[in-house]
């Protein structure tokens, strides 16, 4: 389990038989004329249409967050409407999670539109209360280079999504969730004026103090970094299996989801680090 996006779609799924041909492709390949790759179909799901779909999905998600950047930060009616927009985001992200025949491109892009003006907002909120000019500048450069540096470490070999790795993902994934669930019930019920929670009350360890979101969003950090490297397998054993095309969307989507996660994390550590000086 990485993203659930990815658990919920059978081709996800590693196959002991990757890719064998079926016998209507035996018989396209004894038809195709000669020099034509026969069976290589344009129906199957493929590396490039992943990247494409991909980018397509993060460049919405990019402009729309600097549409809710801008707007939010100069009238309170849109920073309201930035919130309802991320409540949005969220159940179309359950809505997508459970399609087992794939994402559905239009609510992939939605979610893009409604995931990315939320962020906005909320990154301008955070810069403007945290006083942290740039925070979400810093935090979006992170979370590419870490993309990269985990891709490049998946493709190198050197790290895979093993069985072990999948169950300390699993226990840290609900731990954080829980963690999270209690958060939630903290700023509701009591009279603490931090903005972050839980998150913003200071720990001593060796001699430093520190707040306590900081450690929690490393581990957060780390977390994600698991799930991007368990969705690079799961696209990877989708390619190797010829799953649909259709099922690119769903890739799309899952990246897009850990790469939101990852965002929001580097934002509140950058907030907190500054906070704390």
């Amino acid at each position: 389990m990485a993203s659930p996006v990815f658990s919920n779609t059978q081709q996800f799924k590693a196959d002991p038989l990757l890719a064998q041909p079926s016998a209507a492709d035996l018989e396209q390949q004894y038809q195709a004329p000669a020099g034509t790759p026969g069976y290589v179909s344009d129906e199957r799901m493929s590396y490039s249409g992943v990247i494409g779909k991909s980018a397509g999905v993060g460049l919405v998600t990019i402009v729309m967050g600097a549409v809710g950047y801008v707007t939010a930060g100069q009238s309170a009616m849109a920073y309201m409407l930035a919130m309802g927009s991320g409540l949005v985001a969220f159940v179309i992200a359950m809505i997508a999670t459970f399609q087992r025949k794939g994402a559905n491109p239009a609510l992939v892009l939605l979610y893009g539109v409604a995931q990315g003006f939320f962020l906005g907002a909320i990154t301008v909120g955070i810069e403007t209360s945290f006083d942290v000019p740039g925070a979400g500048l810093q935090a979006l450069v992170a979370t590419a280079i870490t993309f990269l540096v985990c891709l490049a470490l998946f493709r190198s070999g050197k790290v895979r999504y093993t069985s072990k790795l999948r169950k300390v993902f699993l226990i840290g994934a609900v731990s954080y969730l829980v963690f999270g669930l209690v958060n939630i019930g903290y700023l509701i019920f009591s009279d603490s004026a931090e903005g972050f929670g839980l998150y913003s009350n200071e720990i001593t360890i060796g001699g430093f103090t520190f707040p306590l979101g900081i450690l929690i969003g490393a581990v957060a950090i780390l977390l994600a970094c698991i799930s991007l490297i368990g969705d690079f397998d799961f696209i990877e054993n989708g390619v190797k299996s010829g799953a649909p095309k259709a099922l690119e969307w769903t890739a799309a989507f899952g990246l897009i989801v850990t790469l939101v996660w990852l965002y929001i994390e580097f934002l509140r550590i950058i907030a907190l680090l500054f906070s704390n000086r």
